[in-house]
């Protein structure tokens, strides 16, 4: 919640600084321009409901992300962190003059407040000043961008518009320090008549040189106020981490003998970014993302608090099991815990987005189809390289065409040979059927990629197909980007040695009884044998299908 009322006050702020910026631009066209684009701008910000929400959202974002400051565990930030923290800070000692000089100076001296009075302002004082007036547009555009992106990057629409906010942030500053740079050329100008900076001066009703030392004296105190107050909170850290630390410690064991210890009070994503254990976060920990998950275990682990319901809701998004949580939103009690990483340190915002359920690992009923070139070797030899790899690239892209036309998932190409898993997401009938369909259009669409290439084939290529079901280990496996969703298990192994018996039976097909039982197909027409597969006890049925294109007539439920 603290997190969404900080957004939301950015987001009003933001808005603010668009029509500021916007007002500035106006300059591109003439003084008088700006000036009746001022008069819409302070016919917005400058009633009570303006106002309430501009200096609502002011204090609240100020304060909240002191607040930001104080809770976060661990300063080991990103370098776009480091850098819209640094912005931020840089905003009070910036833009402290400006706003006393302007609003409070109307408020306690009655200025009349106008471009032309801020810009000849700017004349007359040191070139510093007006170096500052200048940066801090943009240091507040830059702060509010950055944030916008951590804000945005994880929802579906912010890669699609991306061109057009980049565009955006670009035009919206240069037009605004463009327009702001042209006024101050237009006033530097008028400032050459005699007699019209004393005319305006009075005509603003400009404050007595007592009266400027004393707004000065404020903006001083408003920057020592700031400063003090980021100290304070910096100094609070090391003291509340003394204080948590009588409440008990957390014990982590991430494996591989990687351990820390630390006081109760911390989610797990800072406990590992103190001790130095790389952790992916996208989100940067505010439990917007899911790419910080973590399998828990260990002695304590029914210790652990339930999950919240911001919590829940990312992991229901995807479909997460009992054990596993977000990192950045556990704070276990005093405890021994071990923790599994789910996500490699270097996750991005794709890995964010919704995933299969089975990612996290667990049993399933599925149907596997392995399938290999017969006689590869001696049709690729005397070939080109760059013929071999064609030849590759157009089988794969009709087999992968098939299989996932037919319902199922390419798990990976191995040499000339391929592995697909079928019911991830149906039941096993629909699984089996899925299975024996692909395997049918594998056989058709090789039939047509050879009359295409019977030019530059010596002989046509011919396919071995093996069909297996059962239950089997589902989950994302593998190590950093390497990482997939596959199976493994003794269903999978089956279904490697059916595609090697193949060449045993002459045939194109071999699939498991197993598997055309569960389909409720009817096979009684093909070869029936009893094969011993090896590291497996027992024997198993299957049946020898010569030609899998011919399945297209048998392909019935049975009555």
């Amino acid at each position: 919640m603290v997190g969404r009322i900080r957004l939301w006050s950015g987001y009003v702020l933001f808005f603010y600084v668009v029509t500021h910026l916007l007002n500035h631009a106006l300059g591109l066209i003439s003084l008088r321009v700006l000036e009746t684009g001022r008069v819409w701008f302070v016919y917005l910000w400058h009633n009570p409901i303006g106002q309430t929400a501009l200096y609502g959202a002011l204090f609240t974002h100020f304060f909240l992300a002191l607040w930001s400051l104080y809770r976060r565990r661990a300063l080991r930030l990103s370098a776009w962190e480091w850098t819209q923290w640094g912005l931020g800070a840089s905003i009070v000692p910036l833009g402290a003059l400006h706003v006393v000089g302007t609003r409070l100076a109307h408020e306690l001296y009655g200025i009349e407040i106008g471009y032309s009075w801020v810009l000849a302002s700017l004349i007359v004082s040191p070139w510093i000043q007006t170096a500052i007036q200048f940066s801090l547009p943009l240091v507040v555009w830059l702060h509010a961008c950055i944030g916008l992106h951590f804000a945005w990057r994880l929802r579906p629409w912010y890669r699609t518009w991306l061109p057009v906010i980049y565009a955006v942030a670009l035009l919206v500053p240069v037009a605004s320090l463009a327009g702001a740079a042209i006024a101050l050329r237009d006033v530097a100008e008028l400032a050459k008549t005699p007699g019209f900076l004393d005319d305006l001066f009075r005509r603003v009703h400009v404050p007595s040189t007592a009266d400027i030392a004393t707004l000065h004296r404020i903006s001083d105190a408003l920057r020592g106020a700031a400063l003090i107050l980021l100290l304070g909170v910096l100094a609070a850290r090391p003291a509340r981490d003394v204080w948590e630390r009588r409440a008990g410690v957390v014990r982590l064991d991430y494996g591989e003998r990687r351990t820390t210890t630390q006081p109760t009070g911390l989610s797990i994503l800072e406990m590992s970014r103190l001790a130095g254990i790389p952790h992916a976060s996208v989100c940067g920990g505010r439990g917007r993302c899911s790419t910080c998950r973590v399998r828990i275990g260990g002695p304590d682990r029914a210790k652990l608090p339930p999950p919240s319901a911001d919590e829940q809701k990312v992991l229901q998004r995807v479909g997460a099991p009992a054990n596993v949580r977000l990192a950045c939103q556990l704070r276990p009690p005093p405890g021994r815990y071990q923790v599994a990483t789910l996500l490699p340190p270097t996750a991005g915002p794709v890995e964010a987005y919704r995933r299969q359920p089975q990612a996290h690992g667990g049993e399933r009923y599925v149907a596997i189809l392995f399938a290999d070139i017969r006689g590869f070797t001696s049709i690729s030899e005397g070939k080109l390289p760059y013929d071999v790899v064609f030849l590759l690239n157009r089988y794969f892209r009709a087999t992968g065409h098939a299989i996932e036309t037919a319902g199922g998932r390419l798990d990976k190409f191995i040499g000339d040979g391929v592995m697909a898993i079928f019911g991830l997401a149906d039941g096993p009938q629909t699984a089996c059927r899925q299975a024996l369909e692909a395997a049918r259009r594998m056989a058709e669409s090789l039939e047509d990629l050879n009359k295409t290439l019977a030019g530059d084939l010596d002989q046509p290529l011919r396919i071995g197909i093996g069909l297996h079901s059962g239950p089997t280990i589902v989950g994302e496996m593998g190590y950093a980007r390497a990482t997939q969703l596959t199976a493994i298990g003794d269903t999978v192994n089956t279904a490697s040695r059916l595609e090697a018996l193949t060449k045993d039976f002459a045939a194109e097909l071999v699939v498991s009884q197993e598997l055309v039982d569960q389909a409720g197909i009817d096979l009684g027409a093909y070869e029936r044998h009893e094969v011993e597969i090896r590291g497996r006890q027992g024997r198993l049925a299957v049946r020898a299908v010569k030609h899998a294109a011919e399945l297209t007539a048998p392909l019935t439920s049975m009555s």
